[in-house]
């Protein structure tokens, strides 16, 4: 059975979608049969694997990519797990209807936040939904500066933070726009060391099997 994560913020720009894309093809690289769900309209992850599969073909991806309306993902997700051993989904932003159905569905609901008191203050409402659905759940700093007075603050608030975080750096921007992540454009980068980190953090919390050094 497929472990699922879900990846949801009620604000937009917290950076969901660069979360679930890290996270799908790291998993990948593991080896891990990986499904991609996109329920968010804005359609992010739809745009980036359009680029992925003209830059290495259809079937070659390393994921199996799937976009759909939220509110048929509770129902629909089971299709997926028996292929798979990991299911990701990048709800849209808000507590809705098609956000909340995504979380319900989850193993683990991964929070990406700024450290911003604005972020902060938005959070609250995923997490509490979350925590009452009786889900596993975990903010992931994004954009994330540990030499930071403001931003180590800010994490400080927080309940439920993870060790691992995503810089604030360009290269989980301009890495998208080749239809790749940063594990593979530059794999021994600093950007690439905390999306394994993050890994495998997610890994112990899920209680599922060590990661190779890759």
């Amino acid at each position: 059975m497929a472990q699922i994560i879900t990846i949801a913020q009620q604000k937009g720009g917290a950076g969901k979608s660069t979360v679930a894309a890290h996270l799908a093809v790291a998993l990948s690289q593991q080896g891990k049969r990986v499904t991609l769900i996109d329920i968010d309209p804005q359609g992010t992850l739809s745009r980036w694997c359009g680029l992925r599969e003209a830059k290495f073909g259809a079937g070659y991806t390393g994921l199996n990519f799937v976009s759909m309306s939220g509110w048929r993902v509770g129902a629909s997700v089971f299709q997926y797990e028996k292929n798979s051993d990991f299911v990701i989904i990048d709800s849209p932003p808000h507590t809705d209807t098609e956000a909340k159905s995504a979380i319900r569905a989850a193993n683990l609901v991964i929070v990406p936040m700024q450290p911003s008191p604005t972020d902060l203050w938005a959070t609250k409402a995923t997490i509490d939904f979350a925590k009452a659905s009786n889900k596993q759940v975990k903010v992931l700093l994004n954009r994330y500066n540990p030499n930071s007075r403001i931003g180590r603050e800010i994490a400080a608030e927080m309940d439920d933070v993870m060790d691992g975080y995503f810089g604030n750096r360009v290269l989980f921007s301009s890495c998208l726009l080749q239809g790749k992540c940063v594990t593979e454009t530059d794999p021994h980068s600093q950007a690439s060391k905390e999306v394994k980190a993050t890994l495998s953090e997610v890994m112990s919390l899920l209680k599922v099997d060590e990661l190779v050094d890759a």
